[in-house]
């Protein structure tokens, strides 16, 4: 992309900008699209599943929309415009690169006492989305959206929506997360209005076989503040204090626990509780917790240290899914210290090391 020209883009009147860039001005055209960067981001991540390829789809996007600016007519707006570049960049990428899935998908759950294999390819993974650091907004797109901005980035909207064909997952995305009609969906897909309209009943069947029941939008309202900070700070003073029992009592009688890259995973509460003290919650190790917030989900980052004096350093990104009862159904564990940047995590934990090393 052109670097940003501080002097163009000192107007903010869109239509002195576009014809700015119209004219090659690359500061008027950063100033023109930057209001739209965000939303567009969020746009890739859902048809992508990974904020990495998200981000590369985005700034094909973005050059290509540099580079065509000079023909835009303003027949449709900018924003309708930007999506349907960036649909097409998605859609490219989508071509190139492996789906995204979670360990559920790869094959049935592990036996507690199973040796870990090596992590599968880190590019066959979801990856939990960052959308308070991105600044998602709460709420509907649009009156003619169907499903809510955070929850159309919740791990299983995003887990859904990559199992279906590309065409489908577009028109799905573009018309019941962002609420645009189905011609303006067909003009941006090249499609026929009957062909998007077919793409759109299938995708929505197959999408809704695959969803809860209720949203995590939906769980987190109804628990509300207190009751969700109730049920984080239980989560995290059982697992702080690898205290078994309460963790038991906190999880579904079906609960799930996956940690890509890693391919295996577990189903129901004892076989969880029996991995829990098998592997990551052995005596000798400090746990230390940090709450976040990832894929408009509650999450927490983990630190541990393996041996007295040791540092507190970063090892997982939790993303908890919960019931309407305040129970975990579902513990994704994000097994990657370099995630934590993006979610507003430090890498090492702030509490002194000598001073942990009783604890």
């Amino acid at each position: 992309m052109p670097s940003r020209d501080q002097s163009s883009a000192r107007s903010s009147d869109p239509d002195r900008l576009l014809a700015a860039a119209r004219r090659g001005d690359d500061g008027a055209f950063e100033a023109l699209i930057e209001p739209y960067r965000r939303e567009l981001h969020a746009h890739c991540y859902r048809m992508l599943g990974s904020v990495h390829d998200a981000e590369d789809a985005l700034q094909e996007a973005l050059v290509r929309a540099w580079r065509g600016i000079g023909r835009f007519e303003g027949r449709s707006s900018l924003r309708s415009w930007l999506y349907r570049i960036a649909t097409n960049s998605s859609l490219r990428l989508i071509e190139r690169r492996p789906k995204r899935v979670l360990p559920m998908d790869q094959g049935n759950p592990s036996d507690p006492h199973v040796e870990l294999d090596a992590p599968l390819v880190e590019s066959t993974w979801i990856e939990p989305y960052p959308d308070d650091q991105l600044g998602l907004e709460d709420g509907l797109a649009s009156p003619e959206a169907r499903y809510e901005q955070r929850e159309s980035v919740e791990l299983a909207f995003t887990a859904a929506v990559q199992h279906l064909p590309p065409l489908q997952r577009a028109a799905l995305i573009m018309s019941d997360v962002l609420g645009f009609k189905p011609a303006e969906v067909a003009e941006a897909l090249e499609q026929t209005p009957a062909s998007v309209y077919s793409a759109l009943q299938r995708a929505r069947k197959a999408t809704e076989e695959r969803l809860p029941e209720q949203s995590q939008q939906e769980t987190l309202r109804s628990l509300g503040d207190d009751g969700v900070s109730e049920v984080v700070e239980r989560f995290v003073e059982a697992w702080e204090g690898a205290d078994f029992e309460a963790l038991r009592s906190m999880l579904a009688e079906d609960a799930v626990l996956a940690m890509p890259p890693q391919p295996h995973w577990f189903r129901g509460r004892d076989a969880v509780v029996e991995f829990l003290g098998l592997r990551p919650l052995v005596p000798g190790r400090t746990w230390r917790m940090a709450p976040a917030r990832a894929s408009g989900q509650m999450a927490l980052g983990s630190y541990v240290r393996n041996e007295p004096g040791a540092p507190l350093a970063a090892a997982d990104l939790l993303v908890l899914t919960l019931s309407d009862d305040g129970r975990i159904t579902d513990l994704t564990a994000f097994r990657d210290p370099k995630l934590f940047p993006s979610f507003g995590l430090p890498e090492a934990h702030a509490m002194d090391s000598e001073a942990g090393a009783d604890l």
